[in-house]
């Protein structure tokens, strides 16, 4: 048995709970960018769970108009000491910047697969129980909605049907096919 047996579920269990914050943390900022309902049990559960470093953050970090500028940075923080211990255990070693912009290249791409989970959790409810009212929906859509009106604006009348999602949903995958690997590619070479 080698390092592996022991490194990779060590790693694994570093992914997966800061990723897990750190989505709670982005849902946090998202959902308070949008104006989601405060009072919805998903919004009280985020802020709850994302409440105690946040509380000492905002001390010191002003918002920026409607932008949550300690959410965005607490999750930066979070996403680079996660890189930086996934790194360190498989014996890697990376620069500041480098690892600033892996973080920022992994969170941007976090950013963007909450949209896409959002919007085909959301088309599947319309699917499936359209016209119920649930805390989850009602989060759905109101993270959703904004970006399905810009791509409803941009279609022709289609008697009924909506194909906002899936026109949101391809241009979603062109940005993360476009953006993510020029910047991937900078924190490699700076690295």
């Amino acid at each position: 048995m080698g390092a592996n047996y022991v490194t990779d579920p060590v790693v694994f269990l570093i992914d997966t709970l800061f990723s897990l914050y750190i989505l709670a943390v982005m849902l946090r900022f998202l959902l308070q960018w949008i104006r989601a309902d405060f009072y919805n049990p998903v919004s009280q559960f985020l802020v709850k769970i994302t409440h105690p470093p946040l509380k000492i953050m905002r001390r010191f970090i002003p918002a920026i108009g409607r932008v949550d500028s300690s959410s965005l940075l607490l999750a930066l923080i979070l996403q680079m000491i996660a890189n930086f211990s996934i790194l360190a255990l498989k014996g890697l070693s990376i620069g500041v910047v480098a690892l600033a912009l892996l973080s920022f290249t992994d969170l941007l791409k976090m950013l963007l697969d909450i949209f896409v989970y959002a919007i085909f959790a959301a088309a599947l409810l319309s699917w499936f129980a359209a016209g119920s009212y649930s805390a989850v929906s009602s989060i759905l859509y109101s993270l959703t909605e904004p970006m399905l009106s810009i791509c409803r604006k941009m279609l022709p009348d289609m008697g009924g049907i909506d194909l906002s999602p899936l026109v949101a949903l391809v241009l979603l995958q062109l940005a993360k096919m476009m953006i993510l690997p020029p910047l991937q590619q900078l924190a490699g070479l700076l690295s």
